[in-house]
């Protein structure tokens, strides 16, 4: 079986990339296409051998694709897949838009379907001037996302909470749900600090709108407890701007060692968005670190209210504040935190999205 691997943007570094790095490991001779490839932001994907489309070579396509809406999807209809039995996208965006003929079976593993039209379409057009071109285009693009949804011959979804948007937006079924692998031998317990910490809560995310930091960072200035925020995005200054002197903005370039030592010495992780899946909240937890996040997030599907963590029920500062109260007067067992994250092991991961993939390709032909 000859397998291709699409996505997005070949240029940052998240919990998509990670899932991209397992599925080189089940299929390491699968080459990887994309629509832009920066070599120096990515430097984890010089495991595969990369194919960008034209519009690599348009000037700031590489970190600002948002300024090129329309021409992203031409970007993926324009490689051909003759050579492989089967594709596998791996998309928030239009990395589904390929076209395949009959002979090759495209399987969609969706993040989540396309962001900026549909889960998140207010907080990207509420960004400068990208988002007002957004705006415009909106109706257009979305009539072309609903066409492209119908290409992918199967939909995967990384989530219940992306599987109904799936079935909502785009009138698809989803064959099944495969969750995101942790990788637990690196995500691990310390046991020097298995009984103590440093105080501080953690958030780990892209400072993007959609993401909510913004109602994290509000709640701790209520609160003036301790926070510590890893990542980096274009939301960061104005952020920086919104937060007190309690905060700390570590930056978003750390070694995954590095990233392991914030959650090993944390009290707890802290998320406050509708994320899709959220692979930071299950690292926390095989480090055994219990996480607060938002209940009808995708994240939330990984948590065990009241043992592994604690959801609250809306978006907002004073919600937050109230359970991070709630949060302060319990006491998580460290061992069942790791232990509910191993049920999301790389190995899991792979044998599942192995057999899956098998039998839809069997299916087709």
């Amino acid at each position: 079986m000859k397998l291709a691997i699409v996505y997005d943007r070949v240029n940052k570094w998240g919990g998509a990339e990670r899932v991209l790095l397992a599925l080189h490991e089940i299929w390491p001779e699968a080459p990887l296409f994309t629509a832009v490839y920066d070599k120096k932001r990515a430097a984890w994907a010089n495991v595969f051998q990369v194919h960008p489309s034209f519009l690599q070579h348009i000037p700031f396509a590489k970190r600002h694709h948002e300024l090129y809406p329309w021409l992203t999807s031409m970007a993926f209809e324009s490689f051909s897949w003759d050579a492989y039995d089967v594709v596998v996208s791996v998309t928030s965006a239009e990395a589904k838009d390929i076209i395949t003929k009959p002979g090759t079976v495209h399987i969609c593993y969706c993040l989540t379907p396309t962001r900026y039209l549909w889960s998140a379409k207010k907080e990207y057009e509420a960004s400068g001037f990208a988002g007002k071109v957004l705006h415009n285009l909106a109706p257009m693009l979305k009539k072309w996302d609903i066409i492209a949804s119908a290409r992918p011959d199967y939909y995967l979804a990384i989530s219940k909470r992306v599987g109904h948007r799936i079935e909502k937006y785009y009138q698809r079924k989803v064959e099944q749900v495969i969750y995101p692998p942790v990788d637990t031998e690196k995500f691990k317990i310390n046991e020097k600090l298995k009984m103590e910490n440093d105080n501080y809560f953690l958030c780990v995310s892209r400072l993007v709108p959609y993401k909510r930091v913004d109602i994290v960072i509000d709640a701790f200035n209520q609160l003036g407890w301790a926070l510590k925020i890893i990542g980096s995005g274009r939301s960061e200054r104005s952020l920086k701007k919104r937060a007190n002197s309690n905060i700390e903005f570590v930056g978003g370039d750390l070694t995954d060692t590095a990233l392991v030592a914030y959650y090993q010495r944390c009290r707890a992780f802290v998320f406050a968005g509708e994320e899709d899946f959220g692979l930071v909240s299950l690292e926390a937890q095989a480090c055994g670190k219990p996480v607060i996040c938002y209940r009808a997030s995708g994240m939330a599907e990984t948590v065990i209210d009241g043992k592994s963590g604690l959801l609250f029920d809306r978006e907002t500062p004073e919600c937050l504040v109230d359970a991070l109260h709630t949060f302060s007067k319990e006491w998580y067992d460290s061992g069942f935190c790791r232990k509910n994250a191993q049920r999301f092991d790389l190995k899991h991961f792979k044998d599942g999205m192995r057999k899956i993939v098998e039998e839809l390709a069997k299916q087709k032909i």
